[in-house]
């Protein structure tokens, strides 16, 4: 069988538009992650609605391409450099993404993925994940969130990109697990203290053509002694009702209607689009 690696392209009439008064340039949403897959996506959709969008990655050659997707949308994406493994990285790019407009909105995304069972997890890589997936947002959240305190109107808004991961476990992913369950407390504790005008929120969802997804088939494969193909068709969509993995836009969407108006009660709570692998099997 045959992988298809290749991320699928984006087309403006994809993209989730939402008239909204405060996507506008003098708004900043960051978004980590954003050289790929679904990164790259929330990215240029959210420079497509409006917002100047600043993208962090470690990968400056794809993040340039983003920046150069977000532009033929008719956006602004402002490229940073950055470590989310460097605590120094993080604060600088906060700094300098707040000189760019009012920080409004935060979408943690970047994620890594390592296929192995406890008792033969690397810890180096244990540790890494965690530090990326899990104390990387919440040190960026800790650094916007007194940005948005100073907004005109003191709202702001962060999205953490959890994963049917922060439903249910499945094998050989225990510090993924581990760590899509951290970010919807995150999400949670965010809204605690946000007072209704600061909204924490986690986007669950099943497996969506990311290379971060596709990649990980031939470990599945071999770590469960089965063929790449009955990974995708039992392991991947096994439980899932519809049996086409998302688009990345598609899941970008969902943090463009989490950031917006029209989901002010969206406070601590996790939108859930999963083909119904976590709730009907």
């Amino acid at each position: 069988m045959t992988i298809d690696t290749n991320e699928p392209s984006i087309t403006p009439t994809e993209i989730l538009n939402l008239p909204d008064p405060a996507f506008t340039p003098n708004h900043v949403c960051l978004v980590t992650g954003c050289a790929t897959g679904i990164g790259r996506a929330t990215a240029i959709a959210a420079a497509a609605n409006g917002l100047t969008t600043v993208g962090l990655d470690i990968n400056v050659a794809e993040s340039q391409k983003t920046q150069a997707l977000a532009a033929e949308m008719g956006g602004r994406m402002i490229f940073i450099e950055t470590d989310l493994s460097r605590d120094s990285d993080i604060e600088t790019a906060v700094a300098e993404a707040a000189g760019y407009g009012s920080i409004r909105y935060l979408a943690n995304i970047a994620g890594l993925q390592h296929i192995d069972a406890i008792e033969n997890f690397p810890m180096e890589k244990y540790d890494l994940m965690q530090r990326i997936m899990v104390r990387a947002p919440f040190l960026l959240s800790k650094q916007v969130i007194p940005h948005m305190r100073k907004n005109a109107d003191g709202m702001g808004a962060i999205g953490n990109m959890a994963s049917v991961h922060g439903h249910i476990c499945t094998l050989n992913k225990p510090a993924y697990n581990i760590a899509k369950f951290g970010l919807r407390a995150l999400s949670q504790s965010i809204s605690a203290e946000g007072e209704g005008k600061i909204r924490g929120f986690t986007v669950s969802t099943g497996f969506v053509k990311t290379p971060l997804a596709l990649g990980q088939i031939p470990d599945q494969a071999r770590q469960r002694g089965i063929s790449e193909e009955a990974v995708v068709r039992d392991v991947m969509m096994g439980h899932s009702r519809i049996k086409e993995m998302m688009s990345p836009v598609e899941v970008a969407n969902l943090f463009v209607f989490g950031f917006s108006r029209f989901a002010n009660y969206l406070v601590g709570g996790d939108l859930l689009f999963d083909g119904g692998m976590v709730l009907t099997y």
